[in-house]
């Protein structure tokens, strides 16, 4: 895929994003398949028609979307963005396009907390694209870390991810460091609570960011894990996440699977 194609999806995404805020039905209309439009989102009902019918009210709520990263990684687009929505919010929405247009999306919200114990935000820290030609290797990089560690297939392996404790951390309840995190676990463990990853559904990357999409319980309960991670000279140096439970079955308005 070409350079100028990857802008062409990016700048589609954005714009259909975008018009959450707007209320504009132009780029869901140009953008979002008129048949054949999955939706993930089980708060949501299926299709096109649905995206549009919601605008207005969107609007009238005064939702807000500032965009401030974005990846791609052939025909997926993902978008981190801060919402307004009912409050603040972190979210990760992932668009899947077909012949130019979007056919399937998945999204994952979770409330913005303003004060972390790294004193970093939800969603600051770097935001441009490096290491292009390692895009493969990261993300298979990755993908091994989550399952050896997150999913637990080889803990003891949690060491040799990180340079050191050299480790930006921008999870809402995590200070920096691998230090930090295994602080983090201990608290977890002391508290009773368990976070428990059992599968990974995607994983998008470009360059020196990767996004998986993982599958899990927290105290025995579905949520959805969206972890982005950045690595740098091949260790796991950076961050952000997006934490959100599972609607339960008599709660959703349309039948496709979370994930």
């Amino acid at each position: 895929m070409t350079l100028e194609h990857q802008n062409e999806l990016v700048l589609k995404a954005i714009a259909v994003l975008e018009s959450l805020e707007s209320g504009h039905t132009e780029a869901i209309m140009n953008y979002v398949h008129p048949d054949h439009y999955i939706q993930h989102n089980q708060a949501l009902p299926d299709g096109r028609a649905a995206m549009l019918g919601a605008l207005k009210h969107l609007k009238e709520v005064g939702t807000k979307v500032s965009i401030q990263r974005t990846l791609v990684d052939g025909n997926f687009v993902v978008l981190h963005s801060i919402y307004d929505f009912h409050g603040p919010k972190i979210g990760f929405d992932i668009f899947r396009f077909e012949n130019g247009f979007i056919v399937e999306h998945w999204d994952n919200l979770q409330d913005m907390v303003e004060k972390t114990p790294s004193n970093h935000t939800m969603i600051d820290g770097p935001v441009t694209i490096k290491d292009i030609d390692k895009t493969d290797t990261n993300k298979a990089y990755v993908k091994c870390f989550v399952e050896d560690i997150m999913i637990g297939n080889n803990r003891g392996l949690l060491t040799t991810y990180f340079d050191g404790d050299q480790y930006i951390q921008h999870d809402p309840h995590i200070a920096d460091g691998l230090s930090g995190l295994v602080a983090a676990v201990k608290a977890l463990e002391e508290q009773h609570i368990e976070m428990q990853y059992t599968h990974v559904h995607q994983v998008i990357g470009q360059g020196d960011f990767v996004l998986t999409v993982s599958e899990g319980l927290i105290n025995g309960e579905p949520n959805a894990f969206y972890d982005l991670f950045r690595v740098e000279n091949g260790k796991i140096a950076e961050h952000w996440d997006v934490i959100e439970p599972i609607l339960p079955p008599e709660n959703r308005k349309n039948s496709n699977r979370r994930f």
